[in-house]
């Protein structure tokens, strides 16, 4: 087991990798804003005590703030930097809340809210590309080429040569595709159409549970079939497939983690999976640790979880705005300040 990075490392780490992902999830807020003509009175690299600012010509205060997980846009007329509505807007004439987020139209409001979100997604899929482009895309078949000392796919009666062609339904085109559709399912029965010599058959599956852990002592809990692929091979990509990959990686990711949350709530797995902010920050240090490749990855994976986070139906965060503004789009007018509150 490999020693635990120090504390510095990790303070380090954990600020190198979230305050980044959060200013550019400020930065998507700010760049929608502007393209809609909404005035930002203040964007904030960190929080707390101003260190250094700058005004620019549009009349927003740029500012570097000593704590630096983090920052903030606050809109014209918004009543904090988590963009609680003003009570002074209250029925004002929409020609009096020019250029302030409250006056831009309910569908520019929706995508200035939404670009938060879909800044950290881009991030990500630019990190799985420019990874794709630096080391190629790891493509094997989805062939049965062995299989472990206990095997559930062997035990279910699937042989040595065997064609994977969907779990559950889900087509699988690559041995890759396998992992995502079973490391949420331990325990449970999976059906497996495979092909064997020209003909497809089904069988099902009881998922093994693989518990293990990594270098630094992290538990992972996950499904598995027991099986091996028949070849690896790495294939070079132009910028076009590489985007795409990262698309995809990225829209994976972004499913397990909603998949993984419903299991939460639902009872299927422990709520201390879920970690938080201590977890992150002590992955993050022991990533930095292993080299900046393995803590770009990560970050990748932490831009992600923001972005989807965020989108979450919760007061305060981006999902929690879009919420007021379903309510709006239903009523044809906005939510009063004691019904948004």
């Amino acid at each position: 087991m490999v020693q635990s990075p120090s504390i510095l490392l990790t303070i380090v780490a954990f600020i190198l990798l979230l305050g980044p992902l959060i200013v550019l999830h400020e930065l998507g807020h700010y760049f929608a804003g502007r393209l809609f003509g909404v005035r930002a009175e203040a964007f904030s690299v960190g929080f707390g005590k101003e260190l250094w600012h700058r005004i620019d010509k549009r009349g927003t205060r740029w500012r570097v703030a000593a704590f630096p997980l983090g920052g903030y846009v606050m809109f014209a007329g918004d009543a904090d930097p988590s963009s609680k509505p003003n009570a002074a807007q209250q029925d004002q004439p929409r020609a009096a809340l020019a250029g302030t987020l409250a006056g831009a139209a309910l569908w520019q409001r929706v995508i200035i809210i939404l670009a938060g979100p879909v800044a950290n997604l881009v991030t990500a899929i630019l990190i799985f590309a420019g990874f794709a482009m630096a080391f190629g895309i790891p493509s094997s078949p989805p062939v049965v080429g062995g299989f472990s000392p206990v095997s559930a796919a062997q035990a279910a009666g699937l042989q040595k040569g065997d064609r994977i062609l969907a779990i559950d339904g889900t087509q699988v085109d690559d041995f890759a595709d396998i992992a995502p559709l079973v490391a949420l399912y331990p325990g449970t029965t999976v059906a497996v159409d495979f092909d064997r010599a020209g003909r497809r058959l089904q069988t099902p599956v009881k998922l093994a549970l693989d518990v293990s852990k990594d270098q630094f002592g992290n538990e992972a809990r996950r499904g598995l079939l027991g099986i091996g692929s028949a070849g690896l091979q790495y294939q070079r990509v132009n910028p076009l497939r590489a985007v795409s990959f990262g698309a995809v990686q990225s829209i994976g990711i972004a499913r397990m983690m909603a998949i993984g949350l419903k299991q939460i709530v639902t009872g299927e797995r422990s709520v201390r999976e879920m970690g938080g902010l201590p977890k992150v920050a002590k992955l993050s240090g022991e990533m930095l640790s292993l080299g900046w490749l393995p803590f770009v990855g990560f970050a990748a994976l932490i831009s992600i979880n923001l972005a989807f986070i965020n989108l979450l139906p919760i007061p305060t965060l981006d999902g929690g705005h879009l919420v007021i503004y379903a309510a709006e789009a239903i009523r044809r007018k906005p939510l009063g300040l004691r019904s948004q509150e």
